[in-house]
């Protein structure tokens, strides 16, 4: 099994991943952070919406929704399988 990296709008419902870096800035940023998106931290989609943007995600046992061009600046890792 290997660890993969790419963009949060890439990783399939109900695949666990990992923050390792964002590549947003200014507001966003210290948005994201807030939320509690920072190096580390697991999280899970769990569902897309109707029109397929936003997407729910499983972060910190708190469900939040991400919109699709500030997923794409969220850096994570996962196992390959």
């Amino acid at each position: 099994m290997s660890i993969v990296q790419c963009s949060l709008n890439q990783i399939p419902l109900g695949k666990r991943c990992k923050v390792t870096h964002l590549n947003s800035t200014g507001s966003i940023r210290t948005r994201l952070q807030d939320i509690g998106l920072v190096q580390g931290t697991e999280l899970i989609p769990l569902v897309k919406s109707c029109a397929g943007d936003p997407v729910a995600y499983l972060i910190r046992g708190t469900v939040i929704a991400i919109r699709d061009k500030d997923s794409r600046s969220i850096l994570v890792e996962h196992d390959e399988e």
